[in-house]
């Protein structure tokens, strides 16, 4: 009797499979355990998504090479059962089939039916037995499967028509799958052997691969997390690869670089600091005691004069430093304001009313620029109070553009003695001043150049001081916004 139940394809297998996994991975009792049991490691997520990817290959490959196996073995079953049934078609044809039929190699039975369905003919081991044409084959098929004979395994049979002098004839010649069948297990069994040997080496490779990528990772970690903020000088070790992990390193050591820097010159800022407010606050207690016990009027009034001053040093001072940390704070957050800085430079000058030393303005009008209002004429108050206190005769300021460059140029010059080259970019410094006016008495509070140069850089612009043949000139170039 034919066997009609079909095994599912394997698409159909892989889907229903699919399907169930992913119902059961979105349980509320599985769902929370599958995330806490998620590989949190890189390593560990790298070998299983390496193994992963292999096993779908294999598996691909596998199910190809199977597929292309198990088509081929029944072709060849197929071709020596066809030939056999050939042969005995010719000997029907001619009148010399005879019973038992013989059996070639690799056949397991024949038999021939008439019109009727009776058995003409049939192997040794069918002899005496029914016909085997299962009910419903359809016309045209020349192949069928059938279990027959208490075999374990399906026999593919072939049918042929042949015309003899007592009338057509059927041949059915029947050759087991047996050998194809044992071909198929052990081509799987060794695939799958072969499958698991590779995806151990290929899980093996991979998890010592990334633990060797990953170890100057893991360095480069336990150095930062040792580095605390009063050891800055530590760096992270640098592989010599040149690669991601190097650039990484590299890129780390040089914000440690940026964090040390920062750190020093925040606590060469808090010492200056220190050192600047202590002084006036001494001498203004010294004056303020000897004030209570001076007998003289005329003494003590000159005191709480000194002492006057010495408060407004302080004030500035206060003032100064509040402005520096606002624009620490504000950082690369540029204003976007515009400002007429012709108009704001004629303000700045004229506001100042008399001066020490006159001051020469020459400004091109239309120039605009982006940026704070306040902070813009502090910039200026800055440059002009520097060139007032270090010029003999006279101060100049001169605004222009720079159509090719598109900047804005604001000139303050004074006519007193040249800064040396060496010493340029030293007064940018904080509570830096020159030994010809280190000085605390003439106002300067050593804080007004580096705040000029911090609102010029938020501004996107500088200040630098130029070469002149006479005197000094600090030139700060802004972005315009119109020329």
């Amino acid at each position: 009797m034919a066997d009609r139940t079909r095994p599912a394809s394997p698409r159909a297998l892989r889907r229903r499979t699919g399907a169930a996994l992913n119902r059961l991975a979105r349980h509320p009792r599985i769902a929370p355990l599958i995330e806490r049991l998620a590989p949190r490691s890189v390593r560990t997520r790298t070998t299983l998504a390496a193994c992963a990817s292999v096993a779908v290959v294999l598996l691909a490959a596998s199910a190809a090479v199977l597929l292309l196996l198990h088509a081929n073995l029944e072709r060849t079953v197929e071709t020596g059962a066809r030939e056999q049934a050939q042969a005995i078609a010719r000997l029907a044809t001619g009148g010399r089939l005879t019973t038992p039929v013989p059996l070639d190699h690799g056949t397991d039975f024949i038999q021939v039916t008439d019109s009727t369905g009776k058995v003409v003919a049939a192997s040794q081991n069918l002899t005496g037995h029914p016909a085997l044409a299962p009910a419903g084959i359809e016309d045209g098929h020349t192949t069928y499967d059938l279990r027959a004979l208490g075999d374990e395994h399906h026999q593919r049979v072939t049918t042929l028509t042949a015309d003899t002098p007592n009338g057509p004839v059927t041949i059915h010649v029947g050759a087991s799958l047996r050998t194809a069948d044992t071909a198929e297990d052990l081509t799987t069994a060794a695939l799958a052997a072969l499958s698991a040997v590779l995806l151990v080496t290929v899980a093996t490779l991979t998890w010592r691969a990334t633990g060797r990528a990953l170890r100057p990772v893991e360095a480069i970690r336990a150095e930062v997390a040792a580095i605390g903020d009063r050891d800055l000088d530590r760096r992270v070790p640098e592989p010599r690869s040149d690669d991601e992990i190097a650039r990484l390193a590299g890129t780390m050591n040089a914000m440690l670089d940026r964090l040390e820097t920062a750190g020093a010159r925040q606590r060469r800022f808090i010492a200056d600091a220190s050192h600047e407010l202590r002084s006036p606050l001494t001498g203004l207690r010294a004056q303020l005691e000897i004030a209570l016990t001076h007998p003289d009027p005329q003494v003590r009034a000159g005191l709480v004069a000194g002492a006057l001053e010495d408060t407004e040093r302080l004030q500035s001072l206060a003032t100064d430093l509040l402005l520096l940390a606002r624009l620490d704070a504000t950082g690369s957050d540029r204003p976007h304001e515009p400002v007429d800085l012709a108009e704001l430079v004629r303000t700045t000058v004229d506001g100042r009313g008399p001066q020490p030393h006159p001051v020469v303005l020459h400004t091109s009008d239309g120039i605009t620029v982006t940026g704070n209002p306040l902070w813009l004429g502090r910039l200026l108050t800055n440059l002009l109070d520097n060139a007032q206190r270090h010029a003999r005769h006279r101060v100049a300021v001169r605004l222009s553009g720079d159509v090719t460059t598109g900047h804005a140029i604001l000139d303050v010059a004074n006519d007193g003695t040249p800064i040396d080259p060496a010493d340029r970019e030293r007064i940018f410094e904080r509570f830096t001043r020159l030994d010809e006016a280190r000085s605390r008495d003439d106002g300067g509070t050593g804080l007004g150049l580096p705040i000029a140069r911090d609102i010029a850089t938020i501004h996107g612009g500088t200040v630098t001081v130029q070469d002149t043949p006479a005197g000094t000139t600090f030139r700060t170039r802004l972005p315009s916004a119109r020329l």
